[in-house]
C-alpha cells in the first residue's frame, strides 16, 4: 500500500483570511491531504481583529469590531466552527454562535446644522428573512439587476410614506403628468398595473403597455404630484424587473423624469423638516446610482461595478445627477468614515473608488439577513479567533507563535527549467522568543470558563521571559526587532505551498524579491494604499441616560473628527471582572492622519511611541471639546469633560466600601487608566480602495508562482474593501487555489471570473 505524505502548507499570519484558508484546508473531507502550519508574529491570532483581556479582564481591542448582516461567508464558517467546537451549553456561556452574536438593529449617523450643533440621525433596520450564513434559497441577490430591483422598491415605498406625510397640492398647470392615467388621443385611460405583474418578467403583452405608459410619462413632462411620483416609481420597479425587454434609453428616461419630479416636488418641502430631508437625500442618491447603472451599462458589463472604479464616488454620483445637498449629507459622510476613506488619513481629502463603495453599500443595505449589524457579546478574539484556534488545533493544525517573517525568498530564476514557473524557495523568520524546554506555546487564558487571548504574552512560558518582561518586549511592534534566533524554512523539506496572509503594509518589508522582480507586485504596493487608524475605549461610572444620551444602544458614524465613529458597548460590562462594575463602556475610532508622512524605517523605535502619544492627546481634546454633543451631562458646569467619570481598574480593585474608589490620578491624567491604540504597524494599517487602484490587486487565484497564493482583504476577491467578509472570501479563494475546494460557486457573492 502506498502511503502519501500530506502537502505541507505554510500559512503566514493569523488574521481572518489566513484562518479561513486554514479552516478550509483542514476540513475532514480532505482526509489529511494537507498539513497546515500557521506562523504568527507575537502571542495571539487576529490580525487587525486581535483583542486581549487586560486588568479586571477588560476587553481591549485594536478598534471597533462589529459584524454586518451581509457577512455570508464569515458567518457560514463561524457557524461551522461553533458546530465543530461542541461546547456544552450547561457550562459554556458561548456554546453556540447565537450566544456569541446578537442582533444590533439600531444604526445612525451624526448631522451638523448651520449653527454647528450635532444631532443623531438614527434608524432601526427591521429583521430580514433568514440568518447570515443560511443557504441562499433562490436567485442571486448580489447581481446589479437585483440591486436595481431593491432600489426601485425602496424608492416606491419611501415615496409612498412621503405622500402620507405630505398630502398632494393641486397639480401644476400645463399638461403635467399627474399619475394614475395616461393620455392617448384625447382619452384618459388608467394604467392597468394588475396586468404588469409583480415579480419576475411581466406577463405576455404587458411589456408593450408598460413601455407605452413610460413613453407617455416622459413625453408629457414633469411629474406634478407626489402621487404621480409614486406611480412612476411603481413603473420603474416593474421595468427594472425585466430590464432586458426595454431599451436602456426608455428606462433611463423614466429614471431621469422621476429624479426631476422628486427634486421639483419634494425639495421645496424639506426646509425645517429633517425627516423629509433625510428621505429626500436617500431617494436622490439612489436615483443617481440607478441612473449611472443604466448609463454605464453595468447590468450587462461582465465587470459589474468594477467598470466604474476609476471614478471617485462623489464625482460619479454628481455626474449622474446627485445633488450637492445629498453628496454632503451625513449618509455619504458615514460611507467614507466606515471605510477610513481619506487620503493619508486627512479628512479634508475624502477618496474612494465609486464601484467598490456602491457595491459595498448596496450589499450592506439590501442583502443583510437577520439584522443589519451583529454585535459580539465579548471581544472578537474571544468569540471568533479563540474558537477557530481550538477547532484548528483539534484538526491537527500546527501553530508557531513568535515567528516574524523577514523574507520570502524566490528560487533563482537562472536555475529554473524551461517552462518552469517561479516558486518560493525559502521562508526566513526571526524567532522572537524560544519556548522553555522546547514546549508548545499555550496562548489562551480562562475568563470564568471562556478561553480568551490575554493583552500580554505569558512570559513565564518563554525562555528568559522574566528579563523580556522587564525590558518591555513588544512582540507585535514592527519597530521592536529583537529576536532569539533566525530560522529558515526550505521548500520540499519544511513546506510545499505558501499562503501569504500578512497585511498589505507588510508586503514591502517581507516580499522584497517579489517586488524587485515582478511589475505587478511593484504596482500593487505603489497603487493600493493603506491608512493608519486610531481608537480608544473608556469605562464610565454613570450610565448613558445619566450622561444625557437619550437614545438606545447604538453605533454612530459621521461625527466630528478626530473620532468620527462611536459605539455604545454597555453589553460588555457583565463579561468583564470588575470588583465594582462601570455603568457604561464606549468605543471610538477613526482614521489616523499620517502627520509625519509614511512610517519611518525600523530603526526609529520612538515612532510608535510618538503616534500613541498623539492618539492620547487627541482623545483628551476630543472628550474635553466635543463629547458634550453626544453626552451633555458628561461636561462640567464650567466646561470640559468630567474626568472623574473614568473608572480606574486598579482603583476599582482596591475598593472595599460602597463609595467609588478614588483614583491616584486626577483630571485629564486619569485618561491614562483607559485604553487606546495607534494602529501604525505596517500589517495593522487599513487597506483603502482609491479610484483606479482595483486593477492592481492580485487575486488568490493567480498562479504566476507555482507554490504561492495570497490571502487578505487587500487581494482581488470580488469585494475589494477592508472588512471581515472580504478577508474570509479571500481566504476561501486561497484554499481553492491549492485544493480546488471550496468550489467557486460555493463562495457566496463571489462573481468574478
Amino acid at each position: 500500500m502506498t502511503i502519501h505524505q500530506p502537502i505541507e502548507v505554510a500559512v503566514i499570519g493569523g488574521g481572518c483570511a489566513s484562518i479561513a484558508a486554514a479552516f478550509e484546508l483542514s476540513r475532514p473531507e480532505h482526509r489529511g491531504a494537507y498539513h497546515v502550519t500557521v506562523y504568527q508574529v507575537g502571542w495571539r491570532l487576529g490580525g487587525k481583529g486581535a483583542s486581549g483581556r487586560g486588568l479586571a479582564d477588560r476587553i481591549e481591542e485594536h478598534g471597533l469590531h462589529i459584524w454586518m448582516g451581509f457577512y455570508e461567508n464569515a458567518f457560514e464558517l463561524l457557524r461551522e466552527c461553533y458546530a465543530d467546537l461542541k461546547r456544552d451549553p450547561r457550562t459554556s456561556r458561548f456554546a453556540d454562535w447565537r450566544d456569541a452574536f446578537t442582533p444590533a438593529p439600531m444604526v445612525g449617523v451624526m448631522e451638523q446644522n448651520a449653527t454647528g450643533a450635532w444631532s443623531p440621525w438614527q434608524a432601526i433596520f427591521p429583521p430580514a428573512q433568514g440568518q447570515p450564513g443560511d443557504p441562499l434559497e433562490r436567485g442571486n441577490p448580489f447581481s446589479v439587476t437585483a440591486y436595481m430591483m431593491r432600489m426601485a422598491t425602496m424608492i416606491r415605498i419611501t415615496l409612498g410614506s412621503i405622500q402620507l406625510r405630505k398630502p398632494d397640492r393641486p397639480a401644476a398647470a400645463g399638461g403635467a403628468y399627474t399619475g394614475g392615467a395616461a393620455e392617448t388621443g384625447g382619452e384618459s385611460r388608467p394604467l392597468d398595473r394588475s396586468r404588469l405583474g409583480t415579480a419576475g418578467a411581466p406577463p405576455s403583452g404587458a411589456t408593450d403597455q408598460l413601455a407605452a405608459a413610460i413613453a407617455r410619462l416622459i413625453k408629457y413632462g414633469v411629474l406634478a404630484t407626489i402621487a404621480a411620483l409614486a406611480e412612476a416609481a411603481a413603473m420603474l420597479e416593474l421595468a427594472v424587473r425585466a430590464v432586458p425587454l426595454y431599451p436602456a434609453s426608455l428606462v433611463l428616461g423614466l429614471i431621469e423624469a422621476l429624479a426631476a419630479g422628486v427634486r421639483r416636488q419634494i425639495e421645496p418641502l424639506i426646509a425645517g423638516d429633517d425627516e423629509l430631508r433625510r428621505l429626500w437625500e436617500i431617494i436622490d442618491v439612489n436615483l443617481a446610482v440607478m441612473t449611472g447603472i443604466v448609463r454605464f451599462g453595468l447590468a450587462t458589463d461582465p465587470r459589474g461595478f468594477d467598470a466604474i472604479d476609476d471614478y471617485e464616488l462623489r464625482d460619479w454620483l454628481r455626474l449622474n445627477g446627485a445633488s450637492d445637498r445629498a453628496l454632503d449629507s451625513a449618509l455619504i459622510r458615514g460611507i467614507y468614515d466606515l471605510a477610513f476613506a481619506y487620503e493619508d488619513g486627512d479628512v479634508t481629502r475624502p477618496c474612494q473608488a465609486a464601484g467598490l463603495a456602491i457595491r459595498g453599500s448596496l450589499r450592506m443595505f439590501f442583502t443583510y439577513r437577520g439584522a443589519f449589524f451583529w454585535r459580539m457579546q465579548a471581544a472578537m478574539g474571544d468569540v471568533v479567533f479563540a474558537p477557530f484556534y481550538e477547532v484548528l488545533k483539534r484538526r491537527g493544525v500546527t501553530f508557531k507563535f513568535f515567528h516574524r517573517l523577514e523574507n520570502l525568498r524566490l528560487a533563482d530564476s537562472a536555475a529554473l527549467a524551461p517552462g518552469e514557473r517561479p516558486y518560493v524557495a525559502a521562508l526566513e523568520f526571526d524567532v522572537q522568543a524560544n519556548l522553555k524546554d522546547g514546549a508548545e506555546y499555550d496562548p489562551l487564558v480562562d475568563v470564568r470558563g471562556l478561553p480568551c487571548w490575554p493583552s500580554r504574552p505569558d512570559f513565564s512560558q518563554l525562555a528568559g521571559g522574566a528579563a523580556m518582561a522587564r525590558e518591555g518586549r513588544d512582540f507585535e511592534s514592527h519597530w521592536d526587532r529583537r529576536k532569539a534566533v533566525t530560522r529558515t524554512l526550505r521548500v520540499g523539506r519544511d513546506f510545499d505551498v505558501v499562503v501569504l496572509g500578512v497585511g498589505l503594509g507588510a508586503i514591502p518589508h517581507v516580499c522584497r524579491e517579489l517586488i524587485d522582480r515582478d511589475d505587478r507586485w511593484r504596482d500593487l504596493v505603489r497603487h493600493v494604499k493603506t491608512v493608519a487608524t486610531q481608537a480608544f475605549q473608556i469605562w464610565l461610572a454613570e450610565d448613558m441616560a445619566a450622561l444625557g444620551w437619550g437614545g438606545a444602544q447604538t453605533c454612530l458614524s459621521g461625527f466630528v473628527h478626530p473620532f468620527d465613529t462611536w459605539a455604545d458597548m454597555r453589553h460588555l460590562i457583565p463579561e468583564e471582572s470588575w470588583p465594582r462594575r462601570p455603568r457604561a463602556i464606549a468605543y471610538f475610532c477613526s482614521a489616523l492622519p499620517d502627520a509625519e508622512g509614511p512610517a519611518p524605517g525600523s530603526a526609529d523605535a520612538d515612532y510608535p511611541v510618538r503616534r500613541r502619544a498623539a492618539v492620547r492627546d487627541s482623545a483628551i481634546r476630543f472628550l474635553d471639546r466635543d463629547i458634550g454633543q453626544l453626552w451633555p451631562r458628561a461636561i462640567r458646569p464650567g466646561g470640559g469633560f468630567r474626568w472623574d467619570l473614568l473608572v480606574d481598574p486598579q482603583a476599582s480593585a482596591r475598593a472595599t466600601g460602597a463609595a467609588r474608589a478614588a483614583s491616584p490620578t486626577a483630571g485629564a491624567a486619569r485618561f491614562a487608566t483607559q485604553f487606546w491604540s495607534a494602529n501604525v504597524n505596517p500589517s495593522d494599517r487599513y487597506v483603502q480602495s482609491r479610484p483606479g487602484s482595483t486593477r492592481f490587486r492580485i487575486s488568490p487565484l493567480d498562479n504566476t508562482y507555482d507554490n504561492l497564493t495570497v490571502a487578505g482583504d487587500w487581494t482581488a476577491c470580488g469585494l475589494n474593501v477592508g472588512c471581515v467578509e472580504a478577508a474570509i472570501i479571500s481566504g476561501r479563494l486561497a484554499a481553492h487555489a491549492i485544493s480546488s475546494r471550496p468550489a467557486l460557486s460555493d463562495i457566496i457573492g463571489y462573481d468574478h471570473p
